[in-house]
C-alpha cells in the first residue's frame, strides 16, 4: 500500500492525481494488475475524466444541481450545522474509490482521462489517497 497527500482549497475543486496514482505502481514490484485508488474521508472522491477547464467547471455544477448547497434540507445539517450535507451527498454519489488495471507497470487510461480527486468540503481539507495494488 502507498498514500500521499493532496491539499484542497475546498469546494468543487478537481485535482489530477494521476501522477501520484502512476508513481505508486511505479515503485511497486508488480507490473500487471488493478489499482484501488481510495480517499480517506466523506467528503471527497475518486473518479477519472478529461482534466479539462470545461468539464472541471461541469462536474461540479452537475452535482450541484442534483445535491443544491442551499433550497433543500438536509438532515446532516439539522443534526451537525456544519454547512456541508450537499458535500456529503455528492461524495456519496460518486464515491470513494475506483479500481484501474495497469500493464507493464502503467496505467490502463484512455488518451484524455485522468484520475481526479473532487472535493466536495465547504473549506480547505487536506486529504489522504490511498493506493492499493493487487498484482503480479
Amino acid at each position: 500500500m502507498k498514500s500521499f497527500a493532496v491539499e484542497s482549497d475546498g469546494e468543487n475543486q478537481v485535482i489530477d492525481v494521476t501522477e501520484e496514482v502512476q508513481k505508486a505502481i511505479s515503485a511497486a514490484d508488480v507490473s500487471d494488475g488493478v489499482a484501488t485508488v481510495f480517499v480517506v474521508g466523506s467528503t471527497a472522491a475518486i473518479t477519472t475524466m478529461e482534466f479539462e477547464p470545461g468539464l472541471v467547471k461541469d462536474f461540479p455544477a452537475m452535482l450541484g444541481r442534483v445535491a443544491p448547497k442551499s433550497g433543500v434540507e438536509y438532515e446532516h445539517q439539522r443534526r451537525w450545522h456544519d454547512g456541508n450535507g450537499h458535500s456529503h451527498v455528492k461524495a456519496s454519489l460518486v464515491g470513494p474509490s475506483l479500481s484501474i488495471p495497469f500493464v507493464d507497470g502503467e496505467l490502463v487510461l484512455g488518451e484524455w482521462q485522468q484520475v481526479v480527486l473532487v472535493e466536495f468540503d465547504i473549506r480547505a481539507r487536506s486529504r489522504e489517497v490511498v493506493v492499493q495494488l493487487m498484482g503480479e
